[in-house]
C-alpha cells in the first residue's frame, strides 16, 4: 500500500493536511524545479540561452519524475538537495535533448536554486496561513461582540480578581491576531524575493547580461528583485519564523485560557464537542480540551525552532557551513506547527460553547469580595483611602471568618451604612455594574479586526 509521505500518526493532529502537502519531498522538489524552468525562459528572453532549449528544460522539471528516496540517499553525499537533483534533471533533459542541456542552470548556484524554491514555498504557506488567521479573526470578532456584556470572573495570579467579560478577553486573543496579521503584510515584500547571485553572489558567469537575467527571472516567478543577493544574510526567513513564533505564542495564550476555563473547578467556556472528541481510554465522562493542547503544544514547540533560526544568522562569508543546513527543516516545521495550531483554533473559536450561568454562580464565589473594591474606591472619596481601604480589609476578613456575604457584612458595619446608602451598597455589588471600558475595548479590537479585513 502506497503511504502518504509525513509523520502520519500525529500529522493530522499537530499539522494541517495543504501545509504538509507545501512542504513534503514532492513540494520541496517541485519549487526547486519551477526556478530551474523559470531560469531557462528568463534567460531565453534575455538572448542568453536559444528559445529552443526551453521546452526541453520545462518539460523536464516535474518532480513526479523524480525518485525523491534516490534523491535523498545522494543528498547525503552531495551536501545539499540542489546537487543531486541539476544532476538527474541534465541527464533527464539530455536523454531527448542533448543541446538543451548545456544550458540547465545557467549562471546559478546550489543556493540559488534551494533559496529560490523555498521561498516559492514561503509564499504559499503564507497564503494559507493569512487564510487561516482572516477566518479566525472573524469567529473571535463574532464571539467577542456576541459575549461583550457577558459577567465573568477576572483572574489574576490565578485567583479570582474584579470583573471582566467574556467578550473582553477574547478582543484580547483578537488584538493579538489583528497584529499578527498586520506583520505578515509588513513583511511580505522582505520575504518573497528572489535568491540568485551564483558562485560568490557576484554573477559573474552571466557577465553584462547578469542583470538583465535576474530581472527577467524575478519576473518569471513573480518574486521582488532584492537589492543584492543574500545567501548568508538570513534576516528575511529569520523575521518571517519569528512571527510565525509570535502567532504560536498568542494561539497558545488562547488554548492556555480555554484550557483553564474547561476545568472543572471553573467550568464556563468549552470547546465545541463532537462524537469522540476529547474522550479518556478510562473515564467515559472525561471531555479533554484536545484542540487546546495543540496550541499549547505548539507554543512549546516552536520558540525552539526560531532559535536555531537565530542562532544559524552568523553565517561564513559568502556561503555557510552547518548554519544554513540548520535551517533546511526548522522553518518548514514551524510552518507546519504553526497551521496545526491556527487549524484548531479557528475551529474552536467557530464552535465555542459558552455556560454564562456558570459564569454568574462563580462570580458569587467569593460572596461579593471581588467587588471589594468597587465599594472602597467610592468609600475614599467620603472618608479617605487608607481609611476606606482599611475598614474594606476588615469587612472581608469578617465575611472570610464568618461565611458571610460580603454586603451582609458592610451592612452590619455602621462606618460604612453612614456613608452608603442600601441602595448604593446593592448596585456596587453588583458585577454587571463594574465592568469598566470592557464592551469599549471589544468595540476598539473589532474595529481593528474591520480595518484590517476591508
Amino acid at each position: 500500500m502506497t503511504q502518504r509521505p509525513g509523520n502520519q500518526l500525529f500529522d493530522a493532529y499537530f499539522t494541517a493536511r495543504q501545509m504538509r502537502d507545501v512542504f513534503c519531498d514532492q513540494g520541496r522538489v517541485q519549487a526547486m524545479l519551477d526556478f530551474e524552468a523559470a531560469l531557462a525562459r528568463a534567460e531565453a528572453r534575455v538572448g542568453v540561452i536559444p528559445a529552443s532549449a526551453v521546452t526541453s528544460i520545462e518539460n523536464a522539471c516535474r518532480a513526479g519524475l523524480f525518485d525523491f528516496a534516490a534523491l535523498g540517499e545522494a543528498i547525503a553525499t552531495a551536501g545539499n538537495s540542489a546537487i543531486p537533483l541539476v544532476k538527474v534533471l541534465g541527464k533527464r533533459i539530455a536523454a531527448s535533448d542533448v543541446e538543451a542541456e548545456r544550458y540547465v542552470h545557467l549562471g546559478a548556484t546550489s543556493q540559488d536554486v534551494m533559496d529560490s524554491g523555498l521561498v516559492l514555498q514561503l509564499r504559499q504557506a503564507l497564503a494559507l496561513i493569512e487564510g487561516e488567521l482572516a477566518q479566525l479573526a472573524d469567529a473571535l470578532a463574532t464571539q467577542a461582540q456576541r459575549h461583550a456584556a457577558t459577567p465573568m470572573a477576572g483572574r489574576t495570579w490565578l485567583q479570582h480578581a474584579t470583573p471582566v467579560t467574556l467578550g473582553m478577553k477574547i478582543a484580547g486573543w483578537l488584538g493579538a491576531i489583528t497584529r499578527s496579521r498586520q506583520r505578515l503584510r509588513e513583511l511580505k515584500p522582505r520575504l518573497l524575493v528572489l535568491q540568485f547571485g551564483g558562485a560568490s553572489g557576484t554573477l559573474a558567469a552571466l557577465g553584462e547580461q547578469a542583470l538583465p537575467i535576474a530581472r527577467a527571472l524575478a519576473e518569471e516567478l513573480n518574486l521582488a528583485l532584492p537589492e543584492q543577493p543574500w545567501h548568508t544574510q538570513r534576516d528575511r526567513i529569520v523575521e518571517f519564523g519569528a512571527v510565525l513564533g509570535l502567532i504560536a505564542g498568542s494561539l497558545g495564550k488562547l488554548g492556555r485560557d480555554i484550557s483553564l476555563l474547561m476545568q472543572t473547578e471553573a467550568a464556563e467556556v468549552f470547546e465545541p464537542s463532537a462524537p469522540g472528541k476529547g474522550g479518556s481510554s478510562t473515564m467515559p465522562h472525561k471531555r479533554n480540551p484536545v484542540g487546546a493542547a495543540v496550541l499549547i503544544g505548539a507554543a512549546t514547540r516552536v520558540p525552539g525552532l526560531v532559535s536555531t533560526l537565530f542562532s544559524a544568522m552568523p553565517q561564513e562569508h559568502e556561503r555557510s557551513l552547518g548554519l544554513w543546513h540548520a535551517e533546511w527543516e526548522a522553518l518548514p516545521e514551524i510552518c507546519c506547527l504553526v497551521s496545526g495550531a491556527l487549524q484548531q483554533a479557528r475551529l474552536l473559536a467557530e464552535g465555542l460553547e459558552v455556560d454564562a450561568a456558570r459564569m454568574a454562580r462563580n462570580l458569587e464565589l467569593t460572596q461579593g469580595l471581588v467587588l471589594a473594591e468597587a465599594v472602597s474606591i467610592v468609600l475614599a472619596q467620603r472618608v479617605g483611602r487608607d481609611t476606606a481601604h482599611h475598614l474594606l480589609e476588615q469587612c472581608c476578613k469578617r465575611a472570610v471568618a464568618e461565611q458571610r456575604h460580603l454586603r451582609a457584612v458592610l451592612g452590619d458595619e455602621p462606618q460604612v451604612t453612614a456613608q452608603l446608602s442600601a441602595a448604593e451598597l446593592d448596585h456596587l455589588l453588583d458585577p454587571a455594574r463594574y465592568l469598566g471600558q470592557a464592551q469599549v475595548w471589544v468595540e476598539r479590537a473589532v474595529a481593528e479586526h474591520n480595518a484590517l479585513s476591508d
